[in-house]
């Protein structure tokens, strides 16, 4: 099973799916537009049924098989939703939109599984119901977590889950993908800091928040170095750190610390929460301060199922001659959610060599199109036979 000529013949449609997208972008939940232009397309195909408003701008499809005496239900799920940043790529179908921009390819996402979708609907080659899966708010908005409690799976019956993304710096087209943790679970903190403010020329009248929270900075990156296990992943990043006077000669009353945490496990995320909030109050307390911690808990670490992992790379060995062990990504991924609720696995498919993901230069490669919704007819296809 290379890849399908009938997506080859489709090229030029998905493309241009795409790229309107990619010219309309909008952001966590606004994403009226894209889930119109989704659910009018899933209509045009021939979709058995069409479901909106399923986490509140989500877009679900059900395509019916030759036969459904297998039972199986299979979901396939794509994001939908774009990032806060201004485009800088300069190509003529770019952002539309000031601020907002497909930075990390949702665009493309969206469009293969509308491909897919096409295909599936037009040929519905297989014994089962196959469940395309529309997502919005993926980028910090927890989207899969609202259309699971919404009923996603319950009400259209899935019993596995597969989704993908794209990955620059591997080869256009090439996949890759690991069972077990895969991607890590990204908690945000804020740690408010009070001590004595004064003039910067007695600080002995003071008690220095901006020293405490030095020394916190420094002392929090112990979690990892001190409280770990050296083979666990666990990253602690503070990344701003605003004191409440701007003057040259007031040492402040507060300092307001902000970060993120990652992990790759339950037990790691309990240690890494326990202990920074321990360093950071006990810290504070050392110098006759407070520390005030907000601890939130975001995406869950994103865990792929061992089988449906096996056979996702087996479809993806099919599609491009090979699939390759992916390494751990400490970014995080709302998939998560729905990997908790059903078995099912999320892979890698090469965009080649462009930039990164969330940067303004990025921009999705369509020539990964006919690979990627090949990997997707072709999950339906093997898994639920004729």
């Amino acid at each position: 099973m290379p890849v399908k000529n009938r997506f080859a013949e489709l090229h030029g449609d998905i493309t241009e799916w795409r790229r309107d997208i990619h010219a309309h972008p909008e952001i966590l939940y606004e994403t009226h537009r894209t889930s119109a232009l989704v659910a009018e397309k899933l209509e045009a195909f021939g979709c058995d049924e069409v479901v909106t408003g399923i986490g509140r701008t989500g877009v679900v499809g059900v395509i019916k098989g030759k036969s459904t005496g297998s039972g199986k239900v299979i979901g396939l799920r794509a994001d939908m939703d774009a990032l806060p940043i201004h485009e800088a790529t300069g190509v003529d179908y770019a952002s539309k939109t000031p601020g907002a921009m497909h930075a990390c390819g949702h665009d493309g996402h969206t469009a293969m599984l509308l491909g897919a979708a096409r295909y599936l609907a037009e040929t519905r080659n297989f014994d089962g119901t196959v469940v395309v899966i529309f997502q919005p708010a993926e980028e910090g908005g927890a989207g899969g977590k609202a259309m699971c409690d919404d009923g996603l799976m319950e009400r259209f019956g899935i019993q596995e889950v597969y989704g993908m993304h794209n990955w620059p710096g591997r080869p256009v087209g090439s996949f890759a993908i690991r069972p077990g943790a895969f991607f890590a679970a990204t908690d945000q903190f804020d740690i408010e800091v009070t001590g004595k403010g004064g003039h910067a020329a007695k600080p002995q009248e003071t008690v220095d928040p901006t020293v405490m929270a030095a020394h916190m900075v420094t002392m929090l990156q112990t979690i990892a170095s001190r409280n770990a296990d050296p083979v666990d992943q666990v990253v602690v990043s503070v990344t701003s750190f605003q004191t409440s006077s701007n003057a040259f000669n007031v040492i402040p009353q507060s300092v307001h610390l902000r970060g993120t945490v990652r992990t790759m496990s339950p037990e790691m995320r309990d240690l890494a929460e326990t202990r920074l909030r321990a360093i950071s109050e006990h810290v504070a307390a050392g110098f006759g301060g407070q520390a005030e911690v907000t601890y939130h808990r975001g995406y869950p670490v994103m865990v792929n199922h061992e089988e449906q992992t096996e056979f996702a790379a087996a479809v993806a060995a099919k599609v491009s001659g090979d699939c390759a062990e992916a390494p751990l990504v400490m970014g995080g991924e709302d998939f998560a959610f729905m990997l908790e609720e059903r078995p099912g696995a999320y892979i890698l498919v090469g965009n080649g060599d462009t930039a990164m993901v969330h940067n303004p230069d990025y921009n999705f490669n369509d020539e990964a199109i006919p690979a990627g919704c090949s990997w997707w007819a072709g999950i339906v296809e093997e898994r639920m036979p004729t």
